[in-house]
């Protein structure tokens, strides 16, 4: 299943995106993407009521704003320096342990929402990543058991103010937490569809210049592994959004380094799981 969130912003509807390509509004199910929805096998419990009430869904008028596909989880968890040639134009050594830091909920927006550049800052930079989606609550697991807790999979631009992040006190989640800095989507993606989320091709562009392009593949710590080893150090609630890290070709990295200014454009995607796209802007 492909599920997404449409309207206005803290107001979205539930939709779902069919196979024959129509996105239909099925609000009359009566429930948002969230927690709950998750924990208690949304799901198949809407698959199976589509069986009978497809026909009856309106659908979703074209050119309607999507939101983030999921609603506001209880946490999104971040994991840096996880693509081995990324860790290395860091200038840093492979991370012999997952390196987890928190995305404040609030930074969660549409996919193709405007960026806001943050007040005062200067070193606004990029990331698409891989996200994974909690499906059932749990805690101390083993990396064996680890894949039957995912629900799916959505595209994430971990978006990254470099001097609030690295330059103001050594604690990553003031650069990751701006508003806008969380875009999720187009949509959800159920893990049926996806036959190898670790051999994904994923790229993103600057005003048109493709500046990373690489493959899940690349990964230093797999799926499996990163949710039980966050297993171990708190409780994963469904709908929880774990995010992968990013691949080479931040701006970061570049030398020497670039960043996002008024009236860029960002476009990414990851092999089935859509493309998004942001016009950055000035704070005001």
């Amino acid at each position: 299943m492909k599920l997404f969130r449409f309207g206005a912003f803290e107001q979205e509807k539930p939709g779902v995106l069919m196979p024959d390509g129509k996105w239909l509004d099925v609000s009359a199910f009566g429930e948002d993407y969230s927690e709950n929805f998750f924990a208690t096998d949304g799901l198949s419990r809407l698959a199976e009521w589509l069986q009978t009430q497809a026909d009856t869904c309106p659908e979703v008028p074209e050119k309607s704003r999507l939101g983030s596909c999921i609603g506001r989880p209880s946490k999104i968890i971040c994991i840096g320096l996880n693509y081995a040639r990324h860790a290395a134009e860091s200038g840093a050594e492979p991370p012999k342990e997952p390196v987890v830091f928190f995305k404040a909920t609030s930074a969660l927006c549409g996919p193709n929402d405007e960026l806001i550049i943050p007040k005062n800052s200067v070193k606004t930079d990029w990331e698409v990543e891989l996200a994974v989606v909690i499906g059932t609550k749990t805690s101390y697991i083993e990396e064996s058991e680890a894949m039957n807790y995912v629900a799916g999979y959505v595209l994430h631009n971990d978006y990254s103010e470099r001097e609030f992040q690295l330059e103001r006190g050594g604690q990553w989640v003031k650069g990751k937490s701006n508003d806008t800095f969380a875009p999720l989507g187009p949509y959800f993606v159920s893990k049926d569809e996806i036959a190898d989320p670790h051999n994904l091709p994923m790229w993103l562009s600057v005003n048109g210049q493709k500046v990373q392009n690489s493959n899940t593949a690349d990964m230093i710590f797999y799926i499996p592994k990163l949710i039980s080893y966050l297993s171990h150090f708190m409780t994963l609630l469904p709908g929880d959004v774990i995010s992968t890290g990013t691949p080479e070709g931040v701006g970061l990295g570049m030398k020497p380094p670039v960043y996002l200014k008024p009236g860029d454009v960002i476009e990414l995607g990851i092999e089935g799981l859509g493309t998004q796209r942001q016009e950055a802007v000035a704070w005001e």
